[in-house]
């Protein structure tokens, strides 16, 4: 297995620098081949990635269940290197399309966390989160059922996706939270001013998703229609063609960069996030090796001080065009 360098998550979960987002190898991203997705894994943790982040709503349980597969096959010195995380709280019925409802009811987030062990085919999750926050529930008494299966064992850890940072404070108080989860990365920068100082301040880790922008920030997409009839981009805001077009001004400040460090520009934007702050681990998805070892490779590439101040300050003068979800995605999202 190759070395990566290593971060740490709050107190005591110890990854590899890059995660593993295995969301697009159930559904949202075009299509889906369970035999690549297989040999895929095995790639990821070949190539030192110790974090694979999933949940019991990518596919409504198949994600799970393709890396419950995937861990049955490995030999115990590998999967015990390997960390799991999974979130509840999207509830999507099986004759749903993209439709969801936010459910952080306690009968609720403890179905969902037996269900997951047993697609995982684990004992514990070492990171649980809760995926989208339900303003109707108190926070106290949702992290009180989280505290509640950490004490059973079922989970080592407690996540929060895309919370607010009062709501992080309350949540904090009543049981410690190990790790946030929220979407980062040079075209979505929303926490920077109050999320991100909070968890430095509280040492919870965070763990940016859809760093690469789903695939905007690496300059593969040029239009609306390439992209593939099932996958979710088709519908997205950001990636109509005149959004794509007025977004393209990000990829022309990136492209000296990259051209300075023979790489690609999906390397520099993680290069990037991975420079803003030590507790902070990205999860880059992918279906395809090439692109897996451009992202890991990206935790070797230094960006001077210029170079990260050049990028720090693009949000100052580049605006980014289109929400970054429809409304229905937009639920749950807490401000």
């Amino acid at each position: 297995m190759k070395i990566l360098p290593q971060r740490k998550l709050g107190k005591t979960l110890n990854v590899s620098a890059i995660g593993y987002g295995a969301m697009g190898l159930s559904e949202f991203y075009g299509p889906t081949d369970d035999e690549a997705s297989l040999a895929l894994l095995h790639n990821v943790i070949d190539n030192g990635v110790t974090l694979i982040d999933t949940a019991d709503m990518y596919g409504r349980g198949h994600n799970e269940q393709l890396i419950g597969t995937f861990l049955k096959k490995l030999p115990p010195s590998e999967r015990e290197k390997l960390n799991i995380a999974t979130k509840c709280g999207i509830d999507r019925s099986s004759h749903q399309g993209y439709e969801r409802n936010i459910n952080n009811s306690p009968e609720y987030i403890k179905k969902c966390c037996d269900e997951s062990l047993a697609r995982l085919g684990i004992e514990q999750i070492d990171l649980y989160y809760i995926h989208r926050i339900q303003q109707e529930i108190p926070i106290e008494e949702t992290m009180q059922v989280l505290a509640d299966l950490v004490r059973a064992g079922k989970i080592a850890r407690i996540g929060l996706c895309e919370i607010s940072p009062t709501l992080l404070k309350r949540a904090h108080a009543t049981f410690p939270v190990d790790v946030v989860q929220t979407e980062y990365s040079l075209w979505t920068r929303d926490i920077e001013d109050a999320l991100l100082p909070l968890l430095k301040e509280y040492n919870i880790g965070l763990v940016p998703y859809s760093p690469l922008g789903r695939g905007f920030l690496t300059g593969k997409y040029q239009s609306n229609q390439d992209f593939a009839e099932n996958d979710f981009r088709r519908s997205n805001p950001r990636f109509q063609d005149e959004s794509i077009r007025k977004n393209k001004l990000l990829l022309e400040a990136i492209h000296p960069m990259a051209v300075k460090h023979s790489c690609s520009y999906g390397q520099i934007a993680l290069a990037w996030l991975l420079a803003q702050w030590q507790s902070i681990v990205p999860i880059p998805g992918t279906k395809r090796e090439k692109y897996l070892l451009e992202n890991i490779n990206s935790c070797f590439i230094s960006l001077d001080e210029d170079e990260l101040n050049t990028l720090n300050e693009l949000k100052t003068h580049i605006v980014i065009h289109g929400n970054r979800y429809s409304n229905e995605g937009m639920k749950g999202i807490i401000k």
